[in-house]
């Protein structure tokens, strides 16, 4: 089994160079006007324009680009937390919290520009197995 990551994003070209310069990834196939594939992850990232306002499906509210929960969010595991937080920032990302050191290792708590959640964190040696039981 494979894994797509689709992000909805008000403007393209916005996302397409947030995600770049944040996260160093790079675009790689566009397809039409309203997506951009971007690569260098463990899977593709699809970001697709999607008007604010609009529905994701028959009868759901419309689209809102303001800080939002969703239960799903992404983790990007990079080899420095404090960097890549400082690209993020830099490139739009709010910083929500930490980063802060755990025994499983580092994270900071992040929002991208179109509401978001997301996280950057790095392993400890021990990783999860730190937090593992039985």
């Amino acid at each position: 089994m494979n894994l797509l990551v689709n992000i909805d994003v008000g403007d393209l070209a916005a996302a397409e160079a947030f995600y770049t310069a944040a996260f160093g990834l790079r675009a790689g196939r566009r397809l039409g006007d309203g997506v951009v594939e971007l690569l260098g992850a463990s899977s593709p990232i699809y970001l697709l324009h999607q008007p604010a306002g609009s529905a994701p499906a028959p009868g759901a509210a419309g689209r809102d680009y303001a800080r939002h929960w969703t239960p799903v969010h992404l983790d990007f595991v990079v080899d420095d937390v404090d960097e890549t937080v400082g690209r993020a920032v830099a490139a739009g990302a709010v910083l929500e919290g930490g980063p802060t050191t755990h025994g499983w290792g580092r994270i900071a708590h992040l929002a991208d520009p179109w509401g978001h959640g997301l996280c950057v964190l790095r392993f400890s040696a021990r990783g999860y197995d730190a937090l593992a039981t039985g």
